[in-house]
């Protein structure tokens, strides 16, 4: 057993929450080589062939630098790749050709913040969300969702879900989506990472079950 499995068995109950096999069919929009607001306003339009709709993500929430977008592949990993990049708040999708598709995430707060490799067997689109009994004592409000919230607009696992695996053992640590754009580029979750509902489905279409996961510490300063 790692120092990295031991302290993942004590956090994991705690970051359960992640609360505040069909084929690839990656998204054809293309990217322009210096995308403007046009480009955003459309890949983050309304979504309305969801079993729940989604509505157009208020741009004016989120750090330009957030938005997804086609980039120069820097983390030197194969394509079919996903590295989370926790110092600078991004996600990405690796890609042959030197490319790779960033996204912008949300992290854990301080003390349910997470590293390491897994990979992903489960993907789910509008999960269930079943809240940990450490989050239920904590807030007994959540009692009557012991069994599960069903997935639907308020749930907090938002439109999809990446399940992470570590050596074959749920880590319970999720690539999941979230409605709360300005969260996007902070450290707000249960350690968990979150995108814009509107980039975890391109995720999901884009990163089929096995995928690797590599997310890297942040730096110190």
């Amino acid at each position: 057993m790692t120092r990295r499995s031991l302290v993942l068995g004590s956090t994991a109950v705690a970051v359960a929450g992640c609360q505040s096999t069909a084929a690839v069919v990656p998204v054809t929009i293309a990217v322009p080589a210096t995308p403007d607001m046009s480009y955003f306003r459309t890949i983050y339009g309304p979504i309305t062939d969801e079993p729940f709709p989604l509505p157009a993500v208020d741009l004016n929430k989120v750090q330009p630098e957030y938005l997804r977008r086609e980039v120069r592949n820097t983390t030197g990993e194969r394509p079919g790749t996903i590295v989370v990049d926790t110092t600078n708040k991004f996600l990405y999708y690796t890609q042959p050709n030197g490319l790779a598709m960033r996204y912008g995430v949300g992290l854990g707060r301080a003390g349910f913040g997470w590293d390491g490799e897994a990979t992903i067997p489960l993907k789910r689109t509008w999960p269930t969300w079943t809240p940990p009994d450490e989050m239920i004592d904590r807030d007994p409000a959540l009692e009557k969702y012991r069994d599960g919230m069903p997935g639907g607009p308020r749930n907090p696992l938002g439109a999809r879900a990446l399940y992470l695996f570590q050596g074959g053992q749920d880590t319970l640590y999720r690539l999941h989506g979230t409605a709360e754009a300005y969260s996007i580029g902070r450290n707000v979750s249960s350690g968990c990472v979150r995108l814009l509902n509107h980039d975890i489905i391109d995720l999901y279409n884009r990163a089929p079950k096995g995928t690797r996961v590599i997310v890297r510490p942040a730096a110190i300063y």
